[in-house]
């Protein structure tokens, strides 16, 4: 089973359109497909070719609702909030970014990421696709010092130690990768990840 998650395509047919000529078995968009919400049919479109495999979440530059919109006129999957089985596996998707400076559509606080991560808590083995990335690691380090990703998905990885976490949001990391305990995590980027089971 192969499953291609990617994130942060801001608008880039090119990157977009090399994602989708990847064979996979399912595929993850994790969030920032476009910026604030614009050009967001026109990338939907693109997503059409591979819909029956297509689950995406919002990143902070869509709403979760832009997503829902989207998803429904294309056929697409909506995965912010959502689990699904496959190969024996949970993976389970939840979309947006903790407070950026740019008040974008898409963030939430703290308390609400940990809220809408807990119903995969249980989950077994599970693969966690988030836009998001844990706080304090080297998947959302800007630069020395500053660090743009989210406490309670790290205190969630900690806690309940999926087998494998993909994630986006900081393009400093696009393709760093890192293992948290038992947890394989890696910033997949526009450039994706490619995952074989």
């Amino acid at each position: 089973m192969k499953l291609l998650v990617f994130s942060d395509i801001h608008g880039d047919r090119s990157a977009l359109n090399r994602l989708l000529d990847t064979e996979a078995d399912y595929y993850f968009a994790a969030g920032d497909l476009v910026n604030w919400a614009r050009g967001l049919d026109q990338i939907g479109a693109l997503l059409e070719r591979r819909a029956e495999r297509m689950y995406v979440l919002p990143g902070n530059h869509e709403s979760p609702e832009d997503v829902a919109r989207v998803c429904g006129r294309f056929a697409l999957h909506d995965f912010h909030g959502a689990t699904i089985e496959a190969g024996g596996w949970h993976i389970a998707g939840l979309g947006c970014s903790t407070p950026t400076p740019f008040n974008t559509p898409g963030e939430y606080s703290e308390t609400e990421m940990a809220e809408r991560l807990a119903p995969f808590a249980e989950l077994s083995p599970l693969i966690l696709v988030c836009h998001a990335p844990p706080r304090n690691t080297a998947l959302d380090r800007i630069h020395s010092g500053l660090h743009g990703g989210s406490s309670a998905v790290h205190e969630f990885i900690d806690r309940r130690q999926p087998a494998y976490f993909f994630c986006g949001h900081i393009h400093e990391c696009a393709g760093v990768s890192i293992e948290m305990g038992a947890t394989k995590a890696t910033n997949v980027g526009k450039a994706g990840f490619l995952l074989e089971l």
